[in-house]
């Protein structure tokens, strides 16, 4: 099998996952741990990841629990050195086997550093996993992904006092985890949920795929919670589709950052986080209206890692607070949240 890129490049390796063909957005991701938490991240729908670590699959794969969803989302596998066998006390059964399992192919014995550098310089590009050359590189990004990993039933978690509607676009389980608390009730919503008619306290916007301006419904709603004064926390595309809701703009990133070791500087303390990471798109400051404010700015590339509203309890963040996998140095932004509603 081969992962063939938009440019014409080609790199042949072995594959150790399922034998069909697949298109998608090549990334990368640099995490050196996770790929069971990684691969099951709803936000990396209609991609292709290369993981620049070099060995992946060395403790197999656990019970569902440690999943983030509840199947493998990206559209295939890229690594270096797959490690046929697995040593885990959790394991429950190879990825190589998991892989399969949910028909998504993979391949091993290609040079991933150079993929990398070559997505380093390019940026992001639109690739397949086949035998063959495809006749087309369809961009995933053009659809609605959000749509494709949203769940269409609401459900609840808890029974506390304080309802928190959660707007799933692709939301991660360490997400629920987090959130539920014994003061909390969660109301997990489709992305397109009216739920103005609900009775709920706080509004939380999901992590989740692709291009937020695809989410219109997603973002009406949320303009519904701002006139009703709801306090409003987001994550990810949560912190994008809050913005369009603000009539702020957002633009594609050129490579993305996606890996458990980005910083982030806070805006008052100017303290550096180093944060969990998993997006391709992000805000234009510049196009924030004067009533709102950056609250977080990423330390390589100045990017926008965060906003929040000058005087009304509206914020949210680019980067993931619940980790999963990666560094949990922004939980307390959770803990702010739910101790603002009590």
């Amino acid at each position: 099998m081969k992962l063939v890129l938009k440019d014409g490049s080609v790199y042949e390796g072995k594959s150790f996952g399922a034998d069909v063909p697949m298109t998608g957005e090549v990334v990368f991701n640099t995490g050196m741990t996770g790929y069971v938490e990684t691969l099951t991240d709803p936000s990396y729908a209609g991609q292709i990841l290369v993981c620049t670590y070099p060995l992946q699959g060395n403790y197999g794969v656990p019970d569902k629990k440690f999943f983030e969803s509840n199947k493998i989302q990206v559209s295939g596998l890229v690594v270096s050195e797959y490690s046929e066998e697995y040593s885990h006390f959790d394991a429950q059964k190879s990825l190589s086997a998991w892989l399969k399992e949910c028909s998504v192919p993979a391949i091993q014995g290609v040079d991933t550093r150079a993929i990398t550098k070559k997505l380093r310089e390019h940026g992001v590009m639109l690739g397949a996993l086949a035998e063959r050359l495809p006749g087309k590189f369809p961009d995933p990004n053009d659809g609605n992904l959000v749509a494709q990993v949203s769940p269409t039933k609401k459900k609840v978690y808890g029974n506390g006092r304080i309802k928190i509607i959660a707007i799933d676009c692709g939301m991660k389980e360490n997400i629920v985890r987090s959130l539920t608390r014994k003061e909390t009730t969660i109301i997990r919503v489709p992305w397109d949920y009216d739920f103005s008619k609900e009775k709920y306290d706080a509004l939380f916007i999901s992590n989740g795929p692709g291009d937020p301006a695809m989410c219109q419904k997603t973002i009406e709603n949320i303009r519904k919670a701002m006139n009703a004064n709801k306090p409003i926390l987001g994550i990810c595309l949560g912190n994008q589709l809050l913005a369009h809701a603000a009539n702020a703009k957002t633009y594609k990133l050129k490579y993305g950052h996606r890996g458990q070791n980005q910083p982030c500087i806070e805006a008052d303390s100017k303290r550096c986080y180093i944060t969990s990471q998993n997006h391709g798109f992000a805000i234009d400051g510049k196009t924030l209206p004067k009533d709102w404010e950056v609250w977080f700015t990423n330390a390589n590339d100045g990017s926008n890692e965060g906003i929040r509203h000058k005087t009304k309890p509206w914020r949210a963040v680019q980067f993931h607070p619940e980790a999963s996998p990666g560094p949990t140095d922004t939980a307390w932004i959770f803990d702010d949240f739910i101790k603002s509603l009590i």
